[in-house]
């Protein structure tokens, strides 16, 4: 079987790619037909001539460096050109012998032009954003960053390049943004809010968002965007300074009314005493009832208002919520009632164990309460995500309707004929304290589900910067 052999030769004259080959006195001892219209001059003019003596320019440019490396090491190289006399970019392999180095070379000027517009745009979009964007290596100190974070700073550029981002965070929030920081540099994009110190001294307050730098799966760095939300922040600081303010008012209204029921009654039995000049057994009774009821509601007031000083331990929570359910197992037997405790590892969380103990109390004594007819209640702890663990509890009463939902929470009102509603008031609270919150779902007839929600402590995790 014969084989044929390929003329090497004949094959680069016909290839569209640039190819030459050098001496060891850098003279032409052969290029292609494409070499020769590249460089724009006959192959008869060039053989056996230097390059650098036919393009002395190219001296000064890269190209001379890399091929006397390229000889000198032995070793190939490879390199993009931007020839100026032409105004094109030329992508470069060079590959040495003892007597020869061998050139292959493309244009890609078109490319190229197309590469830098992308990167202008996107420089475009870094430079004249009115948000401040700017980019971070691993350690947490400044790449690159633009005008707009020089104005919201007070700090000029080279005041900022390499230097670490930990100065401009407020300390309550400097832990915080450590932690974003660190995920993102684990690839996961974040979103949050933080304070900054402005090289005046003043605290802006800022939106963030964190987004990993990655290349070829790898994450180099870490890109941010910050927006100035001080004047939103006021805002939203004075609208609530102004619900506090109505809230007060409606507060005050209803403590008015609340107190003002039994002390209408206490005046009268009073007068009817005066009157008779006598005092009736059971009119005494309904005095101090009603005197009862005035003690309570106060109570729980000042419990609710009273600024307590709480420390905050790493615990169990099973074992609090395990207390609560063991405590009101003999009052639910007592209305035919079982009470269930399902529960996951869920590990150790910070947390107050008498507050969260008066919050499960309320919760399973509500759901107790509304059971008029005994069956089930489920109290079921989930490791519910990364974040939070939910603890849910379940009962099959009486349900409460649409129309009444949006109003628990609200003091003074309680579905229960003597009811304050100042123990949902607390237990909203100190959920509220505890940094989670509370979801509830309900339906008439069927039962009511309370959902609680407690962050997990976050990871210790720390930059060095």
């Amino acid at each position: 079987m014969d084989v044929k052999k390929f003329d090497a030769l004949d094959i680069l004259e016909k290839i569209t790619d640039g190819f030459f080959i050098l001496d060891t006195k850098w003279n032409f001892i052969y290029l292609n037909q494409a070499a020769e219209k590249m460089f724009n001059r006959p192959k008869g003019k060039l053989l056996r001539t230097s390059l650098w003596d036919q393009f002395p320019h190219m001296v000064t440019l890269p190209i001379f460096s890399y091929f006397h490396l390229a000889m000198k090491e032995q070793q190939s190289v490879s390199f993009e050109l931007y020839y100026p006399l032409k105004n094109q970019w030329f992508d470069l392999r060079a590959y040495p012998s003892k007597e020869t180095l061998s050139v292959y070379f493309v244009n890609i000027t078109s490319s190229k032009r197309k590469s830098i517009k992308r990167e202008q745009h996107y420089q475009s979009l870094f430079t004249n954003n009115p948000d401040a964007v700017y980019s971070f290596d691993l350690k947490g100190r400044y790449i690159s960053v633009n005008k707009a974070l020089e104005e919201l700073t007070g700090y000029r550029e080279n005041e900022l390049i390499d230097q670490s981002f930990h100065h401009l965070i407020a300390k309550e929030d400097l832990e915080k943004t450590m932690y974003f920081f660190n995920e993102a540099t684990n690839g996961v994009p974040q979103n949050y809010y933080c304070k900054i110190i402005h090289k005046s001294g003043r605290i802006i307050h800022c939106k963030v968002t964190n987004i990993p730098i990655t290349i070829g799966n790898k994450v180099i760095g870490v890109y941010g965007i910050c927006k100035d939300i001080t004047l939103q922040k006021v805002a939203e600081e004075s609208i609530e300074k102004a619900e506090k303010l109505s809230l007060v008012g409606q507060l005050s209204a209803s403590i008015a009314h609340e107190i003002r029921n039994p002390l209408t009654t206490l005046k009268g039995f009073l007068q009817l005493i005066k009157k008779e000049k006598e005092v009736n057994p059971i009119h005494l009774e309904i005095l101090l009832d009603e005197m009862n009821r005035i003690e309570m509601i106060t109570s729980e007031l000042l419990l609710l208002a009273k600024p307590q000083a709480v420390q905050f331990t790493n615990g169990n929570i099973k074992d609090t919520i395990n207390d609560v359910v063991t405590l009101l197992q003999s009052q639910a037997l007592m209305k035919n009632i079982e009470i269930i405790f399902e529960y996951e590892k869920v590990g150790s969380i910070s947390y107050v164990s008498n507050q969260l103990k008066q919050v499960f109390i309320n919760l399973i004594k509500n759901a107790i309460e509304s059971m008029t007819d005994g069956g089930v209640i489920k109290v079921v702890l989930h490791d519910y995500s990364q974040e939070n663990i939910l603890i849910e509890v379940i009962d099959q009463g009486c349900g409460i309707s649409d129309d009444l939902a949006p109003n628990i929470g609200m003091p003074f009102y309680s579905t229960k004929e003597k009811g304050t509603g100042l123990g949902m008031v607390t237990t909203f609270k100190i959920i509220n304290d505890h940094g989670g919150k509370i979801e509830f779902t309900s339906k008439i007839g069927e039962g009511t589900i309370f959902r609680v929600f407690l962050p997990k402590p976050r990871r210790a995790t720390k930059v060095n910067i």
